[in-house]
């Protein structure tokens, strides 16, 4: 039966549907997803929606069960192809589960006869069925998980089926404990990394969804095994991250949660405390104070030797100078400093010597404590990317230089602690300033991952530039845009001033427009580019234009212009597609770049004067100055611009004598008349 459309403002219409042949047909949407229309969802119906007559769900269940078990591979085909497109629907899909079409469908794909498209077509309707959470994912027979698993692990298999197999086994592993298990005894991490290092970007993302859905399930004895195959799998992700093709959003997801996982990997020491009686422990630190100090092994290592060290680590900044152990009691950020720090003292160990000799050569009112330093910047950088939290649905907020590096998180520690004594120097500061210190450098941090460096040298870069000085400009430009511009009475002088600052960029484009430009001739066939070239009257009364030979490399005097339009004869002005030469059949083979440069002059009697401008700067000009002439709104980008920056920088002028001082959300209030003005000087 061919489907009809209908429009549901008929009442009567409806009522005799849903009476007679609910059993039968149903209403479907005509556009998008084309859902079945249910007693639920019929008043999220808008008026005019356009709907369509089609048989109904449970009768399109029973015939599309019927007809993915025909022996006709056609008819098959052709059925799970309209069954993958259905799947989506809830109301079919409950109809179909009813029907026990989920165990059909698992058992085509136990079967392995199907292959192809039409193998593709049956794990996509499969997955769309179980995504509804009508039925448990516990259901899944073990046969299956290993056949879906045996499509991931081919060498050689379709694109669309390895695709919708890593799906599934994704969604088994976050809806199923117990299938998580069976998942993980027939594929495992290092499977997977192979199919991260295809150029395919979908396949990218589907497989590491499922390296983190697996490691997110894992228990904590197996999760240990896999922090090396994490590790690698971040590597694996540099040229996905340096190459040219745009990440989509579901890949900057995934590579998102990749992240958290990596950093979560810190949060067991993160959260460990230190053993003040731990020997090994306390060895990292006198490790510390040897690099620092000594330069090489000590010779005497005795009792007594170390306890003279105490001066040693008060020049490190330590807190607890008689026993440095102390000061990683707390969690965060526990061993996870004592870490950095040794990763810094080891692997940077120039940069380590100068930070502690530095500092404990200036004087004690302004020496930077690096061991406290360390603790705190630390605890602050677990704050900033979240270490130990869980990820956040939908979010994609990644840093793309932490996929750069194998050890990018004490990298970052090393950047950030030189950052940090820098940004010491800089203020100045004494032991009174180090909470004060320490919100700068994180707004200093912040700032810098905003911007999304690329990698740990692009980062030290931003930092570069994000000095304590230029901290201070932000802030002050922040707090005005933010704060005293919102103000009423900045308002209503933001008011006053923008006909001003409109009037000056009408006047500008209009002497842009009097000096005149040269535009290239659309349709040209000859080798020979040809131009023309049009300017506004001195008086703004009319418009001169002729043509020219070649480009010219100054003004063009009236005398050579020999045609001219009246401004007063102009009725309106069009641009892009409105244009009378691009709806020409020479114009559909101009690229879209000329098309966003295209305006037109419309005047008396029905003729136009048409346009292509050099670039979008002029593109602007002339369609601003041209509004202008006929008195109209000036809405390009570029007034938008320069109306922005010209009123921010006027009101920053007036306002300069107000500098911190603040301004009145209401103004005084006027105060009583005095009982008499015989206070008034009498100059007689």
């Amino acid at each position: 039966m061919n489907t009809a459309d209908f429009d549901l403002t008929h009442p009567p219409l409806a009522c005799a549907v849903s009476a007679h042949c609910s059993e039968q047909f149903a209403l479907r949407y005509a556009d998008g997803p084309q859902l079945y229309i249910t007693e639920q969802s019929r008043g999220e119906i808008k008026n005019g929606t356009i709907l369509r007559l089609a048989i109904s769900p449970a009768r399109a269940a029973r015939q599309l069960l019927e007809r993915i078990q025909s022996h006709g591979i056609d008819a098959r085909l052709e059925a799970l192809k309209e069954l993958a497109k259905l799947s989506a629907d809830p109301t079919f899909a409950t109809e179909f589960i009813n029907m026990e079409g989920i165990g059909t469908l698992a058992r085509l794909v136990e079967s392995g006869t199907h292959f192809g498209e039409m193998l593709a077509f049956t794990l996509t309707a499969f997955l769309e069925l179980m995504d509804h959470g009508i039925v448990s994912w516990d259901l899944i027979s073990l046969s299956f998980i290993k056949q879906i698993a045996g499509y991931v692990n081919q060498p050689m298999v379709d694109v669309s089926i390895l695709q919708r197999s890593l799906a599934i086994l994704e969604s088994m592993v976050l809806n199923s404990h117990s299938l998580y298990h069976r998942v993980a005894q027939e594929i495992t991490v290092g499977q997977l990394i192979g199919h991260l290092q295809v150029s395919n970007q979908e396949i990218q993302t589907y497989a590491i969804a499922l390296i983190n859905a697996l490691f997110l399930k894992a228990p904590e004895d197996r999760r240990q095994v896999s922090e090396q195959q994490l590790q690698h799998s971040v590597l694996l992700f540099q040229h996905v991250i340096r190459g040219n093709r745009p990440i989509k959003a579901e890949m900057a997801h995934q590579l998102y949660v990749l992240q958290v996982l990596t950093f979560n990997l810190l949060e067991e020491r993160m959260m460990t405390k230190m053993d003040p009686n731990d020997q090994a422990q306390r060895d990292i630190i006198f490790e510390l104070r040897r690099i620092a100090f000594d330069g090489e092994n000590d010779p005497t290592g005795t009792e007594k030797r170390k306890a003279m060290y105490t001066k040693d680590y008060k020049m490190l900044g330590f807190t607890n100078h008689v026993n440095p152990a102390m000061d990683f009691t707390q969690t965060p950020p526990g061993m996870l400093a004592l870490d950095n720090m040794l990763y810094l003292a080891k692997v940077h160990q120039d940069t380590y010597i100068r930070i502690v000799l530095e500092n404990s050569s200036r004087e004690d009112k302004h020496e930077c404590p690096f061991g406290r330093c360390a603790i705190e910047l630390t605890r602050m950088l677990c704050e900033i990317l979240q270490v130990g939290e869980l990820p956040n649905e939908g979010c994609n907020d990644y840093h793309p230089m932490f996929f750069t590096h194998d050890r990018a998180w004490e990298e970052f520690f090393c950047v950030c602690i030189q950052l940090l004594n820098k940004t010491w120097k800089e203020m100045r500061a004494t032991a009174e300033d180090f909470n004060k210190v320490m919100q700068v450098v994180r707004e200093q941090i912040t700032r810098a991952l905003a911007m999304k460096p690329s990698s740990l040298d692009q980062l030290k870069n931003k930092l570069r530039g994000l000095n304590y000085s230029e901290i201070l400009r932000l802030r002050q430009s922040e707090r005005m845009s933010q704060d005293d511009f919102q103000s009423p009475p900045i308002i209503e002088l933001r008011e006053r001033i923008q006909p001003e600052i409109l009037e000056l960029i009408k006047q500008q484009r209009l002497n842009r427009l009097c000096e005149g430009s040269c535009f290239r001739k659309l349709g040209n066939r000859r080798r020979q580019e040809k131009f023309w070239f049009c300017r506004l009257s001195l008086n703004h009364k009319v418009l001169h234009y002729g043509d020219l030979d070649e480009s010219p490399q100054g003004e063009v005097p009236f005398e050579l212009l020999s045609d001219k339009i009246p401004v007063s004869d102009i009725k309106s002005v069009v641009t892009g597609k409105d244009c009378p030469h691009m709806k020409e059949k020479s114009a559909l083979k101009q690229n879209k770049e000329v098309l966003e440069l295209a305006f037109s002059v419309l005047y008396d009697p029905d003729e136009t004067l048409n346009f292509v401008a050099p670039n979008k700067y002029e593109y602007c000009i002339w369609t601003d100055g041209l509004c202008a002439l006929l008195g109209r709104e000036m809405g390009s980008d570029l007034t938008r611009s320069d109306l922005d920056t010209l009123i921010s920088m006027e009101m920053k002028l007036r306002l300069l004598d107000l500098e911190n001082i603040t301004i009145p959300e209401a103004p005084p209030p006027v105060p009583k008349e005095p009982s008499s003005y015989n206070f008034t000087y009498n100059y007689s």
